[in-house]
């Protein structure tokens, strides 16, 4: 159980303090988050008055946040919908945080941040064993919460960003939501599903790949392509342009990925600069 709310005033003083100010927040991108997309929390305390407090302070820094009063309610909570980040408070009636917390690591990736009292050193090194991502003494500063949610996440983000990139095979060239596989000549996507491409598509692929964000002129396609057979203002790159952007782009009316640029060419388009 927490700490009174008006045992030294942090938490309280803070709310007023805090009303109003800061822009949301939004999760760095990377594996698991996405930009743009709410990061949901779920708030874990058998005090209504302070889980409320703290859902209503992360809320309005940008995130979605639902609360529960025990393991149950919260276990009910993650199979209607799935969480990022499960803030939770060790000392609760029945099943205390720790167990939760163990049942937890045994079921989901989700991150754990624990809510211990001042002095339970014992507790925080067992919440640290069992996998919890960090911990809060109470009583605490909000701000202090609010900077501790955002490091576990983007510790979490930056960790399976890097597992991303040591499974991604080394002969294979990123595409926006795809991966170019030079091996099998293949184009892959997020799902791993094979998307049909013809020799000479894929090997237009390949060319924009190996320049992400410059101007190639239809010459320039024709020799990375390896068509020199071709005369060098055939028009059969414009017809691979708009196959390739009728199977990539979301509408292939308003291309995102592979532009035209007047006069010029075409440029593959990469976030990736």
């Amino acid at each position: 159980m927490f700490t009174s709310l008006d045992g030294d005033g942090r938490i309280a003083s803070q709310i007023a303090h805090q009303r109003g100010t800061g822009a949301p927040w939004i999760a760095p991108p990377p594996g698991g988050f996405d930009v743009g997309v709410p990061i949901e929390i779920v708030v874990v305390d058998d005090e209504p008055d302070l889980r409320e407090m703290v859902a209503e302070y992360l809320g309005r820094h940008g995130f979605e946040v639902r609360t529960a009063g025990g393991g149950d309610e919260l276990a009910t909570l993650l199979e209607e919908k799935a969480a990022d980040l499960v803030i939770l408070d060790i000392n609760m009636p029945g099943d205390d945080g720790l167990t939760v917390a163990r049942r937890l690591r045994e079921r989901c990736e989700v991150c754990v941040m624990m809510l211990t009292a001042a002095g339970e050193t014992v507790d925080r090194v067992v919440g640290l064993e069992i996998g919890a991502d960090d911990y809060v003494v109470k009583p605490f500063d909000l701000r202090e919460l609010l900077a501790r949610v955002r490091a576990v996440l983007r510790r979490r983000a930056d960790a399976e960003a890097r597992l991303t990139r040591a499974k991604t095979p080394v002969d294979t060239l990123r595409l926006g939501r795809w991966l170019l596989d030079l091996d099998s000549r293949k184009l892959l996507g997020e799902d791993g599903v094979e998307l049909s491409l013809t020799a000479m598509e894929f090997d237009l692929l390949h060319a924009f790949a190996r320049h992400p964000n410059k101007v190639l002129s239809r010459d320039r396609l024709l020799t990375l392509a390896h068509q020199r057979d071709l005369e060098p203002f055939d028009r059969s790159i414009d017809i691979r342009v708009m196959r390739l952007r009728k199977k990539l782009e979301r509408d292939p009316t308003k291309p995102q990925i592979i532009k035209t640029i007047r006069g010029a060419g075409y440029m593959y388009v990469s976030e990736e600069r």
